[in-house]
């Protein structure tokens, strides 16, 4: 039987699937471990009632495992390891918070009115230690096979290619080059063509946020 997957619907499109990084990473999950799911999308700006009654704080991802509604990419990433074991997608702990602060970085850069505020330099920065992680034990984070922590990472390093690119005229540092062949790794792999959101979605769902800051 499909699992039941609750993600946002795209930004303008309620019928295609969004931009939501966290939601991507659940997908790029069930998709790797070859698990049959049913998405069930969410317009976020017009919450229906049946979405409100199985996560009342109306967040996304929530996945139903033995009839009780999951919310947090972490909880269900942990569950969907533990309930499909393989392939296994376990980061060996000392690699599992290679390039958490990433994305705290990409936002506040993203949003940043100020140029001269050091978030742009902070964001290299992050990037920079995960090339030289990856330098020393790539291809991916872990090594030769890819892990929970690079599912986490993939969706967030496309937000960073599409709405820096789009909102700043940004670009990925050519140098880092190990970083580079992860990012075209990682966006090759058939789990992640089959789901990502589309650019202008990525950008659609930044939109309000540039704008408001």
């Amino acid at each position: 039987m499909a699992i039941e997957v609750v993600v946002k619907a795209a930004t303008g499109a309620p019928d295609v699937l969004g931009d939501c990084p966290f939601c991507h990473r659940v997908l790029l999950t069930l998709e790797e471990k070859k698990v049959a799911y049913k998405l069930l999308l969410v317009n976020l700006s017009d919450k229906p009632s049946w979405f409100l009654e199985v996560s009342p704080e109306g967040k996304v991802p929530v996945v139903k495992f033995d009839g009780k509604w999951v919310p947090d990419s972490d909880v269900i990433v942990g569950i969907l390891e533990e309930k499909y074991p393989d392939p296994s997608l376990v980061t060996p702990p000392q690699f599992s918070s290679v390039g958490s602060k990433i994305n705290g970085a990409f936002v506040k850069f993203l949003l940043s009115k100020d140029p001269t505020d050091g978030s742009e330099q902070a964001l290299l920065e992050e990037l920079k230690a995960l090339d030289e992680h990856l330098k020393a034990h790539g291809p991916y984070v872990a090594g030769e096979k890819v892990t929970a922590v690079d599912l986490s990472l993939a969706p967030k390093l496309y937000h960073i290619d599409i709405a820096l690119g789009h909102f700043k005229k940004w670009v990925f540092p050519e140098n880092l080059s190990s970083l580079s062949a992860y990012k075209k790794l990682l966006f090759a792999r058939e789990s992640f063509v089959k789901t990502k959101a589309v650019p202008e979605h990525v950008i659609a769902g930044w939109e309000t946020k540039v704008n408001a800051a």
